[in-house]
């Protein structure tokens, strides 16, 4: 393996080269959003699209609170590869493993507090509520899958094969979108449709890439994988120290994005259901950009690895630089055909108008957001994830105030401003413990 490959610099041309495969596979990730939202927003009901909106935010808050076994396995592996250490990369892929089922189980016992809690914190129609339920009903059993291909994702981005990475998560998107759409529009099921969508999807692609990957470790590292000497204290306590603070991390983030849902739901249904519109902008704009971060977390283990600074600190210039220009564009093009988009959508005419009014965050979030996107891809890489929990509780904090603040006053324009300066929160948190990383070389 050519491991000396980045020693020097890192171009902006070779960061978009690494950072295209990562491109496809993000794009198709909202793709999923962005369909079942269209199936749902076009049955003619906003209850079928809010009972989408509000289980479809709770269960990614609580699968992505486990994203450290994606991030983890990133910063831990990367950082492996730049020493040539392929044992440690196995032993650290076959712990998360271990944790992610562990975690699982505890998730599907825990379904029925999360019915309560959503009864709860969220003020819907009895008709919604069945809906809700039915998602969550099955959701909960595509946890161990959802949960695993993190990992493998995780662990192809550390040995920067991005192309595998993005074909996991490609593959996973389109059988999703295909059975979803199949379920929902030839079989007239809904939700339930929707949710079946996503379980044969996760537990598919997790079967295909399990075998691959086992064959792929056999041939490039020449080690069969075992679980065997996974269990020691200073290996465990290291990846517990990090997963724990990118749990927390991710909670939340997700979290947020959820206050989010909750205050649209104050408002009322309907603009419960255009946020939920409105949000796949925006998540379709962070997947994109994090094309980027996910492309260069490998980069900048490997190169704390091999002690490499101007590597580091070229990676860095490039990889924001690339980011911005590139949110600019995705900006543009929002400009161009957000209505189109909109009305493809949904078929309701009140949501559409809603919609149209709110035009402006869309365009101007992916900017300056963007800046928040790479720093976390530079510190996932750098495994600086205390740094990481607390600039984003800050973050979080500030946010829940400022929001409550400008929705009672501003209704849903205040919602959408005060999420604005919770991106500019994250990147200035984040650019005051930049100089941690430093201190690693």
């Amino acid at each position: 393996m050519k491991l000396a490959k980045y020693s020097t610099k890192f171009s902006k041309k070779q960061i978009i080269l690494l950072s295209i495969p990562v491109f496809f596979s993000n794009l198709a990730i909202p793709m999923v959003g962005i369909v079942d939202t269209g199936l749902m927003g076009n049955l003619g009901e906003t209850k079928y699209l809010a009972a989408t909106s509000i289980a479809t935010s709770v269960m990614t808050m609580v699968i992505w609170s486990f994203g450290f076994l994606r991030m983890g396995t990133v910063g831990i592996v990367s950082q492996a590869y730049g020493r040539g250490d392929y044992r440690e990369i196995v032993r650290t892929l076959l712990r998360n493993f271990v944790i992610a089922m562990a975690i699982s189980l505890v998730i599907i016992i825990l379904k029925p507090l999360i019915s309560i809690s959503i009864q709860h914190f969220f003020n819907t129609s009895a008709e919604t509520q069945n809906l809700i339920n039915t998602y969550l009903n099955v959701r909960v059993f595509s946890v161990p899958a959802e949960l695993a291909i993190y990992i493998l994702v995780g662990f192809y981005l550390g040995i920067q094969k991005t192309k595998i990475s993005s074909l996991i998560v490609v593959t996973l998107s389109i059988l999703n979108i295909v059975l979803s759409s199949v379920l929902v529009l030839s079989y007239n099921l809904d939700v339930l449709g929707v949710v079946l969508g996503t379980l044969f999807a996760s537990f598919t692609t997790i079967i295909i890439f399990s075998l691959f990957t086992y064959r792929f470790i056999i041939k490039k590292f020449k080690l069969i994988p075992r679980f065997e000497k996974l269990i020691l204290k200073s290996k465990l306590l290291k990846l517990f120290n990090i997963n724990l603070d990118i749990f927390i991390r991710t909670l939340f983030l997700t979290f947020s994005f959820l206050w989010v849902t909750y205050l649209g739901s104050k408002l009322g249904e309907d603009y419960l259901a255009v946020n939920t519109i409105l949000m796949q902008f925006i998540i379709l704009a962070a997947f994109f950009l994090d094309a980027y971060a996910f492309s260069t977390e490998g980069v900048v283990g490997f190169t704390i690895g091999r002690k490499a600074k101007n590597s580091f600190l070229s990676v860095v210039k490039n990889s924001i630089q690339i980011s911005f220009i590139t949110a600019l564009i995705v900006s543009f093009v929002y400009v161009i055909f957000f209505k189109q988009i909109i009305n493809i959508i949904t078929d309701i005419e009140l949501l559409r108008f809603i919609s149209y009014k709110h035009f402006l965050w869309v365009i101007i979030i992916p900017p300056i957001a963007s800046f928040c996107y790479q720093l976390d891809g530079i510190f996932i890489g750098a495994s600086q994830t205390r740094e990481m929990r607390n600039a984003m509780i800050i973050s979080v904090v500030c946010f829940i105030v400022i929001s409550i603040y400008l929705t009672k006053y501003f209704g849903n324009h205040g919602l959408w401003f005060s999420l604005l300066c919770f991106m500019i929160l994250r990147s200035l948190t984040l650019k005051f413990y930049y100089n941690k990383i430093l201190r690693k070389f």
